[in-house]
């Protein structure tokens, strides 16, 4: 695991060693360069795989082309081997070198080859061509943008700011989106002119032209005429293949463990030594440590665990919303990079199970449309009408569902969150710059599965949105931040194939969510872990934000002068001051706010 920058342009070696020495924390194991008069490579490396060699900007036996890469290539064996027969020529024993002489070899028909996650650039010297490229899930990130006569690429947007050509502006549009979805999505981001490259996803640039292609696609086609026990047996075997796959290192493998039946699958099919935990000390609901003490016992392997204080939380978050990069107001975001931080003292490689609810239908709300479907039958005009008259009336939870269901689906579910509607974040800002709605930017996803049923459209939108702009965000800039690789083996291709072969009725039904994966799961441990409901990771914020202290923080960044640049301040007072006297749980919308405006000191505020 490792980081990388890059620009083509004038070469500057100080400016180089600058933006790479950004992202030291990606690699603190060594740092490499590499420059000619059209392109500059710097890289930061994490030792994994070949430790005495490896070492990168890469080049190929000739020196007409040079890799950068960050992930790891879980079947590199095994196109080493087509690649020797094909006379290629090894001189490392580490998977980079397969993504050089496989691009020589197929071009990008390489990517469909691959099994893994990464991103990587190759330079070839000879076309004066830039080829880079994103995994198929948008496990890791990329970054580019053209500023001026020079075009950056890299895996962190922090490492641009050192750039000479890179003007620091901020994109209103990202924030407007933002206060809807509680992360940037789409391919924008909060800086203006940068942009990330979409998952399974490449590119191609050369002289100040760009394109982008994609490669892959996940489907969902199930197959209705096998039994649950002939997919239970499938999910356990190829679980088992992707466990044994992503554990390929040179160093020791761990892995997080929660109690959520995610990251318990994946801690006793591990088979690793050390198993991490963190909780909060605000009563059992916030604390998992026992669960995963418990289950650490049975399986037995060793658990390390540690209590997050909200000292801990609240001094840590700047620096957290330093790393992301971009504002992400998911608090969990906070706990996985303590989780990492305990973890980043014992080992460099951790197991995680993020993917899971997304490819095996594990969140709670894609029971939805399981309830009541009968409501679904009423003509739409009359739902609409209904849930309008009953979104006139005081919140309340029956009259919610009534709101709800008089959307469309495709309005209602722009995914896991939804924070702000278009009305609401209107009258919040001071400037609305007529960003897309949100169900506008969700559009594309639900067409490409419009002939799917409910449940599946939802876990398309999911895979393509909050997946890659909450759940791996996080999962990447939290482990980077404490040098520790973070691998995900349900986001695999192979099981990725096999869940979209599932019926809906054993991914979700009204027993349980991600059912079939849960009975999997069933043969390794007990119920209480595989049945356990559907959680999330628990954090105490909306508690916080009712105690003097943590409210008058909040308070103070709400009245401050970044906040009044953008907002409102008294309709944010107000929703902060409704929290508290417990007129309605606002805590995810404040949050939401609150994050933006502790990232935006970060970045654009002089201190």
């Amino acid at each position: 695991m490792c980081g990388f920058v890059g620009f083509a342009g004038d070469p500057n070696e100080g400016v180089l060693h600058a933006m790479t020495t950004a992202i030291a924390h990606r690699g603190p194991d060594d740092a490499q360069y590499y420059q000619d008069a059209r392109v500059s490579l710097g890289f930061r490396r994490l030792s994994i795989i070949d430790l005495e060699g490896g070492r990168q900007p890469m080049l190929n036996e000739d020196g007409t082309k040079v890799l950068v890469f960050n992930g790891e290539i879980y079947n590199y064996r095994d196109l080493k081997r087509d690649l020797l027969a094909a006379g290629h020529v090894f001189t490392t024993a580490a998977d980079s070198e397969v993504l050089l002489h496989g691009y020589e070899e197929y071009g990008p028909a390489l990517l469909n080859k691959l099994r893994g996650m990464f991103a990587f650039v190759i330079w070839d010297k000879e076309k004066g061509e830039l080829f880079g490229a994103r995994d198929f899930f948008g496990i890791k990130p990329l970054y580019y943008a053209r500023m001026g006569e020079s075009f950056l690429f890299g895996s962190e947007l922090k490492s641009f700011l050192h750039h000479p050509d890179f003007k620091k502006e901020l994109n209103e549009r990202a924030l407007e989106s933002y206060l809807s979805f509680q992360y940037s999505p789409g391919p924008e981001t909060f800086f203006k002119d940068v942009y990330k490259l979409p998952p399974a996803h490449y590119f191609m640039y050369r002289q100040g032209s760009m394109e982008t292609t994609r490669y892959w696609l996940p489907e969902f086609r199930p197959e209705e005429d096998r039994s649950l026990e002939q997919w239970v047996d499938d999910i356990e075997k190829t679980f088992d293949d992707s466990i044994e796959a992503h554990k390929i290192s040179d160093v020791e493998v761990g892995s997080f463990l929660s109690s959520g039946v995610d990251s318990s699958y994946v801690a006793c099919s591990a088979k690793v030594d050390k198993t991490f935990t963190v909780g909060f000390d605000n009563g059992e609901r916030y604390n998992e440590t026992s669960y995963a003490r418990e289950l650490s016992e049975l399986i037995p392997v060793k658990n390390i665990s540690k209590v997050i204080t909200p000292e801990d939380f609240w001094g840590n978050f700047a620096k957290i919303q330093y790393h992301m990069d971009e504002p992400l107001a998911d608090p969990s975001a906070v706990a996985l990079y303590f989780v990492c931080n305990i973890a980043a003292q014992h080992l460099k490689v951790v197991l995680s199970g993020e993917g899971a609810d997304e490819i095996f239908g594990g969140y709670n709300i894609y029971k939805e449309p399981l309830s009541m479907a009968w409501y679904e039958r009423i003509p739409l005009p009359i739902r609409r009408l209904i849930g309008k008259l009953a979104g006139a009336l005081p919140a309340h939870r029956g009259l919610n569902f009534l709101v709800r269901r008089g959307k469309p689906l495709e309005e209602r579910f722009i995914g896991n969150a939804y924070m702000f509607t278009e009305k609401e974040r209107r009258a919040l800002l001071k400037r609305p710059v007529g960003a897309p709605s949100p169900a506008a930017l969700v559009k594309p996803y639900y067409d490409m599965v419009k002939d799917r049923d409910p449940v599946t459209k939802m876990q398309f939108v999911d895979l393509n949105m909050w997946m890659v702009g909450d759940i791996l965000l996080k999962a990447d800039k939290m482990s980077m931040a404490n040098s520790l690789e973070l691998r995900v083996p349900f986001l695999d291709k192979e099981i990725m194939a096999l869940a979209g072969r599932i019926p809906t009725r054993y991914r979700v039904n009204s027993e349980n969510t991600k059912y079939a994966m849960r009975q999997a799961a069933l043969r390794r441990m007990p119920e209480k872990w595989a049945g356990k409901k559907k959680l999330g990771f628990p954090v105490p914020t909306r508690v916080w934000l009712k105690e003097e202290k943590y409210y008058q923080r909040v308070k103070a960044a709400f009245e401050g002068p970044e906040a009044e640049k953008f907002f409102h301040t008294g309709a944010l007072v107000k929703l902060l001051d409704e929290h508290r006297a417990g007129k309605r749980d606002n805590s995810r919308k404040v949050w939401t706010v609150y994050t933006f405006l502790v990232w935006y000191k970060e970045f654009f505020v002089e201190r």
